[in-house]
């Protein structure tokens, strides 16, 4: 008799650096206010067909320009959704627009490199969890436009449901048929561009945390990736 084969769990690293490239890939050829009611009404429908809704959970969904302005916001559902979810909800918008990267991103990064939110210079007081995405424009390689959010109390049931939705609708504008289901090896590991640490006394002494607080900046010239749970400059790789 022949057991079964598992594959072993993803690494945080490995779970990075994915959603990481998810981030690279998911690029936008423009973003309107109706695109934000469209893909809001989309990430809706989807968590209303998924079993977790079945379940009886609730959902909030946001979307958000970087500047603040709120564009699309509702729940989904009416149990299982309070002013804390909308607190939640909040606190990771605010992580993508302080770092521009996904909220999953950030959380994963940092369980990596066994960092706490304090010495990442993050405010303590938010959880860091996933469900939170950025918004890029294909030409404006600086920082996201726009943060699309929801959150139901699962960091990677949330940010699954996310980019899926993101994905297709970015297909759905291009005209692209829809594609398979993501997966770990669907894209390679992806470098972004990394800027200098806006506050240089947050830096600590060693190499290896100074490279990753690097990430928690708006736009830059300099690459990095996780790898193994290690921070190596994109030239050493």
């Amino acid at each position: 008799m022949y057991s079964a084969i598992h594959s072993p769990m993803p690494s945080d690293a490995e779970l990075a650096n994915q959603a990481l490239a998810d981030e690279t890939s998911y690029r936008f050829p423009s973003f309107t206010a109706n695109d934000a009611v469209t893909l809001g009404l989309s990430i809706r429908k989807r968590f209303r067909g998924s079993s977790r809704h079945a379940r009886g959970k609730g959902m909030v969904i946001s979307i958000q320009s970087i500047a603040g302005h709120t564009l699309f916001a509702c729940t989904a559902g009416d149990l299982d959704v309070s002013l804390d979810s909308w607190a939640c909800l909040q606190g990771m918008i605010d992580i993508v627009k302080r770092t521009s990267h996904s909220s999953y991103y950030i959380e994963k990064a940092m369980n990596a490199m066994g960092k706490t939110a304090k010495q990442m210079g993050l405010d303590v007081g938010v959880a860091i969890c996933g469900g939170a995405f950025p918004i890029w424009l294909e030409n404006a390689p600086c920082c996201p436009i726009v943060v699309a959010a929801c959150y139901s109390g699962s960091s990677q049931d949330d940010h699954k449901l996310l980019v899926t939705t993101v994905r297709d609708y970015l297909h759905k504008m291009r005209g692209e048929p829809g594609t398979s289901r993501l997966s770990l090896s669907s894209f390679a590991p992806t470098e972004m561009p990394i800027p200098a640490v806006a506050n240089p006394e947050l830096r600590e002494e060693d190499e290896r945390t100074e490279i990753y607080s690097e990430v928690f900046c708006v736009c830059g010239v300099r690459s990095t990736r996780i790898v193994s749970g290690e921070i190596v400059k994109a030239g050493e790789l």
